[in-house]
């Protein structure tokens, strides 16, 4: 059967003879309605499909829901808001209504007659960007709609984003009241500055809450509506004031504004008062910063969203003893910040003063650090071509020396430069050591001028503060704190073939000293003795167990003195594992995190394990008692007047480029680092220079508020240690250590037997130096002896070392040479000589 095409549908061909024109009309039309019916189906679908896409009610009504999480201290007060931007979300009363009129005459005149599209604006809009202009059809619902969802709608000018922007519209209108729409656009319309909100905005750009702004105000904020960057009254302010002015005459054109108020408004200045409002990370900035990744983590993990659920997060942090840290820590900051400045300032202005009240009523009259930067030209060169601005000119003019000169030529950027290097720093840390909880953290002087962590970011030397775990690791070996050491010179020849010297600023006495000793008046040589005996391993082994876990320990002989960097953090947290008698808190620093509704989510307990016995920890505590009563550290009962029963250790680095003073008392460990961001700026004299005299000062103004306060029980005792008699006798080396067999037999008077410890390092003296070696590097030369027995009683090694009595030490020799790693001391620089 043949296949006939429908008539209506063939187009007229000239072999049907004349066609009347009515017939083209009516087949041009069918395909016109028949066109017209395919994209019609072709745009309901596109609708429809985007419909499940589009922000629907249950997204509209979890935005009411939408809180920011609080992190709360352990006393109740509020520590931090977590936001993703600034905003405060105020009801609509609160707002002044001149921003409402502001808002309305000029975004959507008709907002009270329309369902969330303004189809005579949207088509008048359409009309006009064909006549080339641009202006937008967009209501104020439609706007809302791309606030509230940014990534589901965006702002890209496509169809897809304005359909979507369309339905929501639509949503928004169907769920909320007009008068609820204008408060949530008031709430989260963008004004730069990472401000949201007009209650921000007012705050920031006027410095006034928003139910103060007045009508020339609020017109320059509704008007950078427009375009925000564009329309800035702080970088752009004519063309904020020609957009203000537009914004006050569409206000008289709807009967807002009375006409006759409008020449007089527009012919005002804007009178701005920018104050830009500062993160909200209250007063514990950087701690906030270390929860605030922390929560962010554990909130992805288990699917809440830090800024939006509203969760209440309990930390460990009490707000008073934080409030005496951050005192503690500006107060005396700024009394050794006057004590460099003034010390630097030229030749001859280092006064010798031990009290900083000197150096503060100088300070106004001295050229800061002038002397420094005058007599330091090379380091001053070299801070410069550490510059983003010394690159640029030295490719603009290939040349070092006219880099140089061109970069130094900008006095505002010298200023600057100076400023930032000798501008001097500190960390400050306490934590209870029975829980590990972390209750006070202050990583700088001042957060808005530097928000680096010297908490937990900043790796220093520790000094002198790192021998507690070189005498822990003694008292974990056996060896009594009544032990004796000859104080003597000391040679360490090292696998390389180089000689390690550690030096104290105190001649040695040639005299013996018991191991409590070489800890409270922190000697070097002892401390060296002592690592080469117990092995350098084994101290570093018990300072990870003790809580230095995250830093490279490395295994040198110099270690003992504290030379590989490591971050108050993990120190605090050490010295809090021997207060608490060897047993080891991770640190705490969140208890619990609580829904908004106060349902618990989660609670957390620090991990614990015994890292030393209790013992060596109660007797390593004695010992440090002796630090604050009569060593280096004395400075904190005699200045700060604390009689509680406390412990602790100083620490200095060479050239006085790190002070540390740590202190434990039974219900709090609190410790604190000084010093310059740059080490290559130091302090100084020797006498500022040191842990004794810097960081003391502000360990001890925060533990006087804080038993003044009754933060702290002023009466808690740590448990009694042992008693150790006294040894008899010059017995050194102790029996851990035998006469080598191997060893050659002493030139007489000039040298003795050698003795070889456990862990095979032989020790012997040359003269009036102790000469410490390691026996399977070939140290000790071998050579037959008249006896394969080595001598087993105290007795026999007395004898056996009777060369290395008092009576035949000398003074020290001169400082060494030939070891890559400085030594350090409380007393002395690296060297071992004063400056």
């Amino acid at each position: 059967m043949n296949y006939k095409r429908p008539e209506w549908t063939r187009w007229p061909t000239r072999a049907d003879g004349p066609v009347p024109w009515h017939a083209y009309a009516r087949r041009l039309t069918l395909w016109v309605f028949l066109m017209l019916g395919i994209a019609l189906l072709a745009l309901t679908a596109f609708v429809l499909a985007l419909i499940p896409a589009s922000p629907g009610a249950r997204e509209l009504r979890a935005l009411q829901d939408v809180k920011p999480s609080v992190l709360m201290s352990a006393d109740g007060k509020v520590l931090s808001i977590f936001q993703r931007t600034q905003q405060e979300r105020v009801p609509l009363g609160r707002i002044s209504p001149n921003v409402i009129n502001a808002l309305i005459a000029t975004e959507d005149q008709r907002f009270y007659a329309h369902h969330g599209v303004d189809v005579y604006r949207t088509f008048g809009a359409a009309w006009r960007t064909m006549g080339g202009d641009t202006q937008g059809g967009s209501t104020i619902t439609q706007q809302l709609a791309r606030n509230l969802f940014p990534d589901d709608i965006g702002r890209s000018r496509t169809l897809t984003r304005k359909v979507k922007e369309l339905i929501t519209a639509l949503r928004i209108e169907r769920n909320f009241s007009k008068q609820e729409i204008l408060e949530n656009y008031l709430n989260s319309a963008p004004f730069l500055y990472n401000v949201v909100g007009i209650e921000m905005a007012a705050r920031t750009y006027y410095d006034k809450p928003a139910s103060q702004l007045d009508v020339l105000e609020s017109a320059t904020l509704i008007g950078m509506l427009k375009g925000t960057r564009y329309y800035n009254p702080v970088l752009h302010p004519e063309r904020a004031r020609e957009r203000r002015n537009v914004v006050l005459g569409q206000m008289a054109h709807h009967k807002l504004l009375d006409e006759s108020r409008l020449g007089a408004l527009r012919e005002t200045p804007l009178n701005v008062q920018f104050n830009r409002q500062p993160d909200v990370l209250g007063d514990a900035p950087h701690f906030a910063i270390q929860m605030r990744k922390w929560l962010i983590a554990w909130a992805d993990e288990h699917d809440y969203n830090l800024y939006t659920d509203g969760l209440v997060v309990q930390t460990t942090i009490d707000s008073r003893l934080q409030a005496a840290a951050m005192q503690a820590v500006d107060r005396q900051a700024k009394a050794l910040q006057a004590v460099a400045d003034v010390e630097w300032s030229a030749a001859g202005t280092r006064m010798n003063a031990t009290s900083a009240d000197a150096y503060v009523k100088m300070q106004p009259k001295v050229d800061a650090f002038g002397f420094f930067w005058n007599k330091r030209r090379d380091l001053v060169d070299l801070f410069v071509r550490e510059t983003p601005q010394y690159r640029e000119a030295l490719k603009a003019q290939g040349n070092d020396g006219a880099a140089l000169k061109t970069v130094m030529a900008n006095a505002e950027l010298m200023s600057r430069l100076k400023a930032e290097k000798t501008h001097l720093q500190a960390g400050f840390l306490a934590m209870d050591p029975a829980t590990g909880e972390v209750k006070a953290w202050v990583g700088s002087r001042d957060f808005d001028d530097d928000q680096y962590d010297h908490v937990s970011l900043a790796a220093r030397q520790p000094g002198s503060t790192f021998k507690p775990f070189v005498y822990g690791a003694a008292l974990e070996s056996g060896i009594s704190p009544e032990h004796t050491y000859l104080d003597a010179p000391v040679e360490i020849q090292l696998n390389d073939g180089t000689v390690w010297r550690p030096t104290d600023m105190s001649t040695p006495s040639g005299e013996m000293m018991t191991l409590r000793d070489g800890l409270v008046f922190s000697k070097n040589v002892i401390t060296a003795q002592v690592a080469q005996e117990v092995g350098v391993a084994r101290v570093a082994s018990l300072a990870r167990s003790l809580g230095v876990t995250q830093s490279r320990l490395d295994p040198v002989p110099s270690l003992a003195l504290g030379t590989s960097p490591v971050t108050l953090m993990e120190m605090v947290n050490a010295y809090a594992t021997i207060a608490q008698q060897g047993q080891y808190h991770k640190p705490v620093m969140v208890k619990r995190i609580s829904s908004r509704h106060g349902d618990v989510l989660a609670e957390f307990v620090g991990e614990t394990r015994r890292a030393m016995s209790a013992d060596a920890a109660t007797d390593l505590i004695d010992m440090m008692r002796g630090v604050v009563n009569r060593g280096t550290g004395t400075q904190i009962k005699s200045r700060f007047g604390i009689v509680s029963d406390i412990a602790g250790k100083t620490g200095t680095t060479q050239n006085n480029t790190d002070g540390w003073f740590i202190l434990m008392h039974p219900g709090l460990v609190a410790g604190a680092w000084v010093g310059f961001n740059d080490s290559r700026v130091t302090m100084r004299s020797d006498y500022w220079g040191q842990g004794g005299h810097n960081a003391i000062l502000l360990v001890g103004d925060f533990f006087r508020t804080a038993l003044n306060g009754k933060l702290v029980d002023a009466k808690a005792r740590f448990p009694q240690a042992r008693q150790h008699p006294p040894e008899p006798g010059a017995s050194w080396p102790s029996d851990h250590w035998s006469i080598d067999p191997n060893a050659p037999e002493p030139s007489e008077g000039s040298s003795t037997p050698a003795v070889t410890s456990p862990n095979d390092v032989v020790m012997r003296r040359e003269g009036d130096v102790i000469v410490i070696g390691d026996k399977a590097a070939g140290f000790a030369s071998s050579r037959p002896a008249a006896s394969t027995d080595p001598p087993k009683t105290s007795a026999e090694l007395d004898r056996a070392l009777q060369g290395m009595s008092r009576s035949t030490v000398g003074p020290m020799s001169g400082s060494g040479t030939g070891s890559s790693t400085p030594a350090t001391s409380d007393d002395a620089d690296a060297s071992g000589t004063p400056r």
